[in-house]
């Protein structure tokens, strides 16, 4: 039999080696290869995240001291911005979160819940701030037996606030 070579083509499939594409290192990566690297890269960003939130979490359990410090540096550093503070004085510092305990002191009369005391024992001042606002809601002077309800009403409203 003879056979005819003609001018038709037909389409047939070139059969091609399989070949993996090549990133810019000529390192070969297949679709299992990318999965595990993302799988590997996941679990090293969720380990790092565990490890420095679990740190800062033993910090603070290990010292509360030092985080009210520093909420109470923070706090100081906006209320100077509002008015002049005594200079060398850390006041004491306590948020109201019962008004009600302090319906009968006129220094409180204006108070919410949420509002902060700074109390100067030295420089015998009281500063009843609204952080919601950002205002100075009253300042008033401290007299001797002021200073023991301001400190009595500053431990209420931090135990309640514990609670």
């Amino acid at each position: 039999m003879i056979k005819k070579y003609t001018t038709d083509t037909v389409d047939t499939p070139i059969e091609t080696t399989k070949m993996k594409p090549k990133n810019k290192f000529g390192i070969k990566i297949g679709p299992r290869r990318l999965s595990l690297l993302i799988l590997v890269t996941v679990a090293v960003i969720g380990l790092y995240g565990s490890v420095h939130y679990y740190n800062k979490y033993q910090a603070l359990t290990i010292d509360p001291k030092v985080a009210a410090e520093k909420e109470t540096t923070r706090l100081v550093g906006i209320l100077g911005e509002l008015m002049e503070l005594p200079k060398g004085e850390t006041p004491t510092v306590a948020t109201i979160s019962d008004k009600e305990k302090l319906k009968g002191q006129l220094f409180f009369s204006q108070a919410e819940n949420g509002d902060i005391l700074f109390a100067y024992t030295t420089s015998m001042k009281a500063i009843l701030y609204r952080p919601s606002i950002n205002k100075i809601i009253n300042v008033a002077p401290i007299s001797i037996n002021q200073s023991q309800d301001l400190t009595e009403a500053a431990k209420t409203t931090s135990s309640s606030k514990k609670k």
